[in-house]
């Protein structure tokens, strides 16, 4: 696609180290657009900038923990400081989780409504003003768990409804000052967020229980969001599995519930069995 749309444009990115995040900011950047890239660790944040088109003068790198308010306030304005508006807010940042919730001890749905859904609330609450102003857009990426419940996953799907409900409110709030508001929903992508998804007991998984090499990439996903942007969608559902659940789960939600069950059962260490 061409990208003439993003240059110059001053783009936020959430969880940009890894995952969709970086391969978001690594086409954003080869459009020409300015970049505010956020994340924990800044070490891969500055390693990141330095392949990039740009250099300093187009890329800034802020230490980010979304679920601290206070951080999420300073990466706006750090981000405006520098580069005096914000046009595009993405907000990617989020951690999983896999266990039953029977088992689950409850910090883990803290932890993933904290970074998933606060996150998400923080960053947008402190960039609304410079959005309205410049009449931009704001982006929520939460997952087809964010349509259909996901079991074995409580608190991911909990937080990924809570940020459609959130981001569809607000779309709504601005329907007629100019406000873009895209809900963002990609099927199972290739990346970590597997690896680092935390188990019952709060400790990481480590390693994946999906074949990686059979989802859709990174930087297709990264595609896809810019196209969204571009057309200003109020709403992106990706990959076939994916729209085809979201309208199972609308005509048909008891059949979808026992084909979500058994589709995931099959996972290896699977949590739970029929």
């Amino acid at each position: 696609m061409k990208g003439t749309y993003f240059k110059d444009k001053v783009i936020i990115i959430t969880g940009a180290s890894s995952g969709i995040g970086l391969a978001s900011a690594k086409l954003f950047a080869s459009f020409g657009a300015r970049l505010s890239l956020a994340a924990r660790s800044i070490d891969k944040l500055h390693a990141l900038a330095s392949e990039m088109e740009g250099g300093e003068d187009r890329i800034l790198c802020v230490k980010t923990d979304v679920s601290v308010e206070e951080d999420c306030r300073n990466l706006v304005e750090k981000t405006v400081e520098k580069f005096g508006r914000i046009d595009i807010l993405v907000n990617n940042a989020g951690i999983s989780m896999r266990a039953m919730f029977r088992d689950l001890d409850l910090s883990v749905i803290k932890s993933l409504m904290d970074v998933n859904f606060w996150g998400t609330v923080y960053c947008t609450k402190f960039a609304l003003p410079y959005l309205l102003e410049s009449r931009g857009s704001v982006a929520g990426v939460i997952s087809i768990a964010g349509y259909a419940g996901l079991p074995g996953r409580t608190g991911y799907s909990s937080s990924k409804y809570a940020i459609r409900g959130f981001l569809d409110t607000l779309r709504i709030e601005h329907l007629y000052d100019g406000l873009h508001v895209m809900v963002f929903a990609p099927g199972f992508t290739a990346s970590n967020v597997r690896n680092a998804a935390l188990t019952a007991d709060g400790s990481r998984q480590g390693e994946t229980p999906r074949d990686e090499g059979k989802m859709m990439t990174a930087e297709e996903c990264a595609l896809h969001l810019a196209r969204g942007l571009k057309k200003r969608k109020p709403e992106m559902i990706l990959t076939p599995v994916g729209k085809l659940t979201v309208l199972m789960h609308n005509i048909l939600p008891r059949l979808t519930d026992r084909l979500e069950f058994s589709y995931m059962a099959k996972e290896p260490g699977s949590p739970f069995h029929k």
